[in-house]
């Protein structure tokens, strides 16, 4: 299929297209619309204008329009679903569940703002005013138009928690999406594009190299929503002029206590380490373990992931294909630079086309990239050290903030490490994860900036107006 971008409405046609392969086997899964300045400028045009109206659109008229969307990608779910597939080689199951999740998420955002309310503040709390003399409306206007911007591992999910609280809210958004996974995300607007009004939700696609820089500092952007590498996070934050909420890349640690339960902590952190070949910021990327049960834990876990089945996306497997070559080439330095520099090859360490086999690296040590570089793929290095403190300051030792996780059966130890270790989240007894939605999603250093889930990305997305009454009363 060609894809086109979305502009007011209009299905508009492009003058160029890339070409998007199936990761799998190399087929043509469709061409990508290749917006231009121009297209760039009419689509904030259209937002800007559209903005105008939509602001002042009655809140339940805004609601009622997600619900229906939230209806509609249901129905479409098998047919965005199976793009995914092609797309990002991402298993079917978990393509399906992306878009019901989606929905879900839709209908949550729904419940979140209309739990959203103003305050009344009375002036005489402070010093030299009397009762009544001044009283304070607080109420939330929304931004304007906002830029979203997807990446490519959940490129419905990961756009619907940016443009799901936008709309809500009243701004228009613009729907940037990363190339892999853009057709998805384009299925995916044709609904927004079907429901809302002109204007309100545009779709543009295209080269970050070509109109990346562009679409970020357009003097019409009020606010950007960004999810992607922390390189092009920060480039981002270095142009930009608008406000910027960023979730980015992470280097997420499993620190495992001597008096862990082993079997859970082998089986949660092989979910979360190589589950969709771990192409997920928040899998587990380090295992920081006690030394004197660093070989039972090893031979767990070896068990484990031998478990894993390597195979095709369309039929479920475990580990599939990495959706860029250039990542595989990278996951190859690494693995060859921490076998040149003393880590002990577990298993794995093979490489087939895009495949690459889920691989735990042991006596992985600081001097080593995988220590500190985040792969993006199924390399698990394992961190050994001598007790409690070293396992905190290994841990901190990153500049990523996303997550981390900690297995112990001592809730007092569990307490005091989870104070002590620089992340967003702390897991206890359980893989890193982004969910459940309603939770807030932090990230701090390398890893983010700003806080999504819910409530926390409808207010990001609003501007906070004061209106204070003055009353002669005395």
């Amino acid at each position: 299929m060609y894809t086109k971008l979305i502009i007011n409405n209009e299905y508009v046609e492009t003058a160029r297209y890339s070409t998007i392969n199936d990761p799998e086997d190399g087929s043509v899964v469709g061409n990508l619309a290749n917006a231009t300045k121009t297209e760039v400028d009419r689509t904030f045009s259209s937002a800007k204008a559209a903005f105008s109206t939509w602001k002042n659109i009655p809140a339940h008229e805004r609601l009622f329009k997600l619900e229906q969307v939230a209806g509609a990608l249901l129905t479409k779910k098998n047919e965005i679903a199976a793009t995914m597939v092609a797309e990002i080689a991402k298993p079917l199951k978990d393509c399906v569940k992306e878009v019901e999740r989606s929905a879900e998420y839709i209908l949550f955002t729904i419940q979140a703002y209309r739990t959203l309310e103003g305050r009344v503040l009375d002036g005489d709390k402070m010093p030299g005013y009397n009762q009544s003399q001044k009283t304070a409306f607080v109420t939330y206007e929304p931004m304007g138009v906002i830029l979203a911007i997807s990446p490519f591992n959940y490129p419905i999910n990961l756009a619907i928690t940016k443009i799901a609280p936008a709309l809500a809210a009243g701004n228009c958004v613009i729907l940037k999406p990363s190339t892999a996974g853009a057709i998805s995300a384009y299925l995916m607007s044709e609904i927004f594009a079907g429901i809302f009004p002109p204007g309100v939700y545009s779709f543009i696609s295209g080269k970050s190299s070509e109109i990346g820089d562009y679409v970020v500092t357009h003097p019409d952007v009020s606010m950007i929503a960004f999810t992607g590498s922390t390189a092009t996070g920060r480039h981002i934050q270095h142009l930009a002029s608008a406000p910027i909420y960023l979730e980015m890349g992470g280097k997420d640690a499993a620190v495992v206590f001597a008096d862990a339960d082993l079997d859970r902590a082998v089986s949660e952190i092989t979910k979360g380490a190589f589950s969709y070949s771990a192409q997920r910021c928040t899998a587990v990327k380090r295992v920081i373990i006690e030394e004197s049960i660093a070989e039972e834990f090893i031979s767990k876990l070896k068990i484990k992931v031998s478990e894993l089945k390597i195979g095709s996306a369309k039929q479920n497997a475990d580990i599939t294909p990495i959706v860029s070559s250039a990542t595989v080439d990278y996951l190859k330095e690494l693995s060859e630079d921490a076998i040149s520099k003393g880590a002990n090859v577990m298993c794995g360490n093979i490489y087939e086309g895009n495949y690459a086999h889920p691989t735990i690296f042991d006596r992985v040590t600081k001097e080593m990239r995988l220590y500190r570089e985040e792969p993006f793929g199924p390399l698990l290095p394992i961190i050994r050290v001598a007790d409690y403190d070293e396992a905190i300051a290994v841990a901190n030792d990153s500049e990523y903030g996303l997550q981390a996780d900690i297995f112990t059966q001592d809730v007092n130890k569990a307490f005091s490490a989870a104070r002590s270790l620089n992340a967003g989240t702390v897991q206890i007894n359980g893989k890193s994860d982004r969910g459940p939605d309603n939770f807030p999603f932090p990230g701090i250093k390398d890893s983010g900036m700003g806080v999504a889930g819910l409530k926390d990305a409808i207010l990001s997305m609003v501007r906070t107006k004061v209106i204070v009454l003055n009353s002669e009363w005395s």
